[in-house]
């Protein structure tokens, strides 16, 4: 047989590419990830993420979308939410199967489905293979999400009793808020301080914005905490938030840098946005986009790190549930988003200050009242608001400022002020946005991955896959 030169060439090309194909595919099988973000934004779904970005497209003047920084990661997938009891899961239970890849019951904390049997979540994996350890939320510490890495309880509203397994745990960071029940047991009886316990058991708490801005604390286990003149239910609002008060992208950064002294052997670094969740209750639409957009800063800490070390690092967001019904169209064919930006505080601090003028001024005129939600919504000034939206917004500060009948809108996490929930109501409906629930629903979830192993996510899955795929990636031992 003759031999050509062509022959030999293409012989060579293809053992080349085939060497090279082999030595890939042996060095994707056995690279794992030093360095795991696992990013949770709380009742976002997939809308949620599709209203951050029309909106910021919107506001520099054009149709289409402006991408987040997750949203551009090259593995996406979406995910069911169910519990073992419901088709709508709450936080206890999503956040539950996100820890331990396991269904429980709703209000269950990293147990079974009876609330007999501890679950180890990937945290305790992540831990006994040597790798340091961050649970970090822009909520209090003890809420559902965060517990579900590090407790093992019956009910979620055992708050002291969750946050007093933060020594067992053993984890290296903690951040939040703070503890809502610092003294009292669920059962009412007055014990040992939190605050006080987690320092015996040799943790150091630091409180504020600047704690972690020198090393004074370095290789130290910390718990990072609002300052206590804050709230300790959670963080501001990003909406409402100042330069002087600590955001989730100041824990994120916080958490890499303290988790990354003196480390050779790499993280795992659960953070939590929990308040999108939070304003998707409220139904308040330009709350619930600042949310997104500040969780998606938070993202961008963990991206600038991954890109310091693309070979050893993954990142994997996604949420518990998906809150609120939101639907992007209320009616027309078309969007208004943009008519969101005149909001300047959320809908809890809205209902804060007509409080305030109605402690002040109980006879308050209309027209001062009007103008206060004016500046504060734009409504009037900036946008039309209809006759029978007035009509309806004046009947609610009649009955509060001049029969003095104080009404209030309920939802999970807040009591506001009927007027502010009228006006918020009215600029959702100027947007062009709309809500079906005050409550959690049963829409998928996206998943968004890039890094070492995140080959694994570009699929529909379980959320209880979710931790699954993540030890997979790095070789824990895990369930």
């Amino acid at each position: 047989m003759r031999i050509t030169y062509n022959y030999i060439i293409m012989n060579i090309k293809f053992f080349t590419t085939t060497f090279l194909s082999l030595l890939l595919f042996i060095s994707t099988s056995f690279a794992q990830p030093k360095y795991i973000f696992y990013l949770i934004g709380d009742g976002m779904g997939l809308n949620h993420v599709n209203l951050a970005e029309i909106y910021s497209a919107e506001l520099q003047g054009r149709i289409g979308y402006q991408p987040l920084a997750f949203s551009q990661f090259p593995y996406v997938g979406f995910a069911s939410t169910n519990s073992a009891s419901s088709s709508i899961t709450d936080s206890g239970a999503g956040g539950t199967a996100l820890a331990v890849g396991k269904k429980t019951h709703n209000g269950v904390i990293g147990m079974d489905s009876a609330a007999t049997v501890p679950q180890r979540s990937i945290a305790y994996a992540a831990k006994e293979a040597g790798l340091k350890v961050g649970i970090t939320t822009s909520v209090s510490i003890d809420h559902a999400t965060p517990a579900a890495f590090y407790a093992h309880q019956p009910k979620r509203s055992y708050a002291y009793e969750i946050a007093s397994e933060i020594p067992t745990s053993g984890f290296d960071f903690f951040a939040g808020s703070g503890f809502v029940s610092p003294i009292t047991t669920f059962d009412k009886k007055s014990v040992e301080d939190i605050h006080t316990l987690l320092a015996t058991k040799g943790y150091t708490i630091v409180r504020g914005k600047h704690a972690l801005r020198n090393d004074n604390h370095a290789g130290k286990k910390i718990v990072w905490l609002n300052n206590e003149s804050q709230d300790k239910d959670a963080l501001k609002y990003a909406i409402d938030q100042t330069a002087e008060d600590m955001s989730l992208e100041d824990i994120t950064k916080g958490a890499i840098k303290a988790l990354s002294h003196n480390n050779t052997k790499g993280f795992f670094l659960m953070v939590e946005g929990g308040k999108i969740d939070w304003a998707s209750h409220a139904n308040d639409c330009a709350t619930t986009v600042k949310e997104v957009l500040d969780f998606n800063k938070t993202v961008q800490a963990a991206f600038d790190f991954y890109k310091k070390h693309p070979n050893e690092t993954l990142i994997v967001v996604t949420a518990d549930h998906e809150t609120g019904g939101l639907s992007l169209g209320n009616g027309p064919s078309s969007l208004n988003l943009k008519a969101l930006a005149h909001q300047k505080v959320s809908q809890g601090a809205l209902s804060t200050l007509i409080g305030n003028i109605r402690k002040s001024q109980p006879n308050a005129t209309w027209d001062e009242v009007k103008n206060l939600i004016a500046e504060n919504t734009g409504l009037w000034t900036n946008l039309k608001v209809s006759e029978a939206d007035e009509k309806e917004i004046k009947a609610a500060y009649e009955k509060s400022f001049v029969n003095h009948q104080n009404e209030t809108s309920k939802s999970l996490y807040a009591n506001d002020d009927k007027i502010a929930s009228l006006s918020v109501r009215i600029l959702n409906k100027i947007a062009n946005v709309g809500w079906s629930s005050t409550n959690h629903t049963a829409a998928y979830v996206p998943v968004y991955a890039i890094g070492v192993g995140a080959e694994v996510f570009n699929q529909k899955m379980d959320n209880t896959d979710i931790p699954k795929k993540i030890a997979e990636a790095a070789k824990f031992n895990f369930n």
